[in-house]
């Protein structure tokens, strides 16, 4: 029997780390859900973040991954926005 939810670890960067004030947070998922659908959560909290919504990238333990790719429980997923600096 397998599990109804899944719980990942997501690593906050740039834009997403200034909205929450946090490095990281734990989040619990229905199972069987796209990456993309941690994006559309946090920017459900935060809306001032849906800037970055299309332009955002992917990771899930530390490979880049399409916005479509499925996660599993106890996956590390991180959250990039386009950075700038020197």
């Amino acid at each position: 029997m397998s599990k109804s939810a899944i719980t990942v670890t997501v690593k906050l960067f740039a834009a997403y780390q200034e909205a929450f004030r946090v490095s990281e947070l734990v989040l619990e998922f229905p199972n069987s859900i796209p990456v993309k659908t941690v994006c559309d959560r946090l920017i459900a909290e935060h809306p001032e973040l849906s800037q970055w919504r299309d332009i955002t990238r992917f990771g899930i333990n530390l490979i880049f991954v399409e916005p479509d790719t499925l996660l599993q429980d106890g996956d590390e997923v991180v959250l990039i926005p386009p950075v700038s600096g020197g």
